[in-house]
């Protein structure tokens, strides 16, 4: 495992995160959960990714379980706020109410007394900008929350909460974005704001929800366990990944397999080790259903492709990458 930045700070993340979204709590059992969580441990993973929202709440309640014994010190917790929690008016948002409670009900399910990176996890329009920021400087002056993360923003927005970060001293150090060979939203006008406000990248779905694994084809039934099968009529796995489930899409993926092959890795490898290529990216999460998906993907860290590679990819998969900044969010 190596390890980076995360953007201008002086926290150290693995290259490679180990996230929870969709599976634990919800599609695995909580021994699997857990095989998965030591399995990252043993390969050096020290980043752990959730939100109060994965698996209605259950998703930290099952890392915060899994990481017992485990010395605090020697990890990086991550969680997230803004979806609703709850069935309440004031169960969702940035507000202050909210906001608190979140964090207090976080620490709790994660079994922690602090919170190493606590995102927004998406823009709320409803709520004042200082009303938000005034809570997370409040949560970071408390000692809950060290550092400020903010997901799927606009440009815009985080150029906004970066000048109320500024303001209140609030240590705002990392952005989290869907990005990955398919989805480069993010590189046009995301990326370089954050550059600009040193703010590292954490991405998710580096593998575009699966499709750049190479497991799936036009022809063929979707292979048993697969998150396209477990969601298959999910709008929201339809709006993430539907539009490069068709032929040609899948046929541009499959013409990455030789590439791959002669870097020494496989397909799923080459993603995560794509996304790593971009030295605004601090890390990238990648999920699992069993901790071997763990032991294989994390050789990706620390892998270097040259330009010739990279010039290739793009040449593959040209006029299927979604490059529309508009898209963000």
């Amino acid at each position: 495992m190596k390890y980076r930045k995360l953007g201008k700070s002086g926290l150290m993340v693995s290259e490679i995160a180990c996230g929870n979204w969709i599976t634990h709590g919800a599609q695995v059992d909580d021994s699997i959960a857990q095989a998965c969580v030591h399995a990252s441990l043993d390969s050096g993973i020290t980043t752990f990714d959730t939100a109060d929202v994965y698996a209605e709440t259950r998703a930290e309640s099952v890392l915060g379980n899994s990481l017992k014994g485990i010395r605090r010190e020697s990890v990086e917790l991550c969680t997230k706020v803004f979806h609703p929690t709850g069935p309440g008016p004031n169960d969702k948002g940035l507000s202050r109410k909210h906001m608190m409670e979140a964090c207090h009900a976080s620490l709790r399910r994660l079994q922690t007394d602090y919170i190493d990176v606590y995102y927004a996890h998406r823009f709320d329009a409803a709520v004042p900008p200082e009303e938000t920021w005034l809570a997370l400087s409040d949560l970071v002056r408390q000692g809950k929350v060290l550092y400020v993360g903010v997901s799927e923003w606009t440009a815009e927005q985080i150029s906004q909460g970066a000048a109320w970060a500024r303001e209140l001293k609030v240590p705002l150090v990392a952005s989290q974005p869907q990005y990955s060979m398919l989805w480069r939203v993010i590189e046009a006008e995301v990326i370089p704001a954050c550059e600009r406000e040193g703010i590292g990248q954490v991405v998710w779905s580096p593998l575009a929800q699966g499709i750049l694994s190479g497991k799936y084809a036009t022809d063929k039934p979707l292979p048993e366990g697969s998150r396209a099968s477990s969601a298959a009529g999910s709008p929201f796995f339809e709006r993430l990944a539907g539009q490069w489930m068709r032929q040609e899409v899948l046929q541009a993926v499959e013409r990455l397999r030789p590439l791959a092959h002669e870097a020494g890795l496989t397909l799923p490898q080459l993603a995560v080790a794509w996304v790593l290529q971009n030295p605004q990216v601090s890390s990238a999460i990648i999920g699992a259903s069993k901790p071997e998906q763990i032991k294989e993907n994390v050789k990706a860290a620390g892998i270097r492709l040259d330009a010739e590679v990279m010039e290739r990819i793009n040449d593959i998969l040209s006029g299927f990458a979604e490059l529309d900044p508009s898209k963000t969010g």
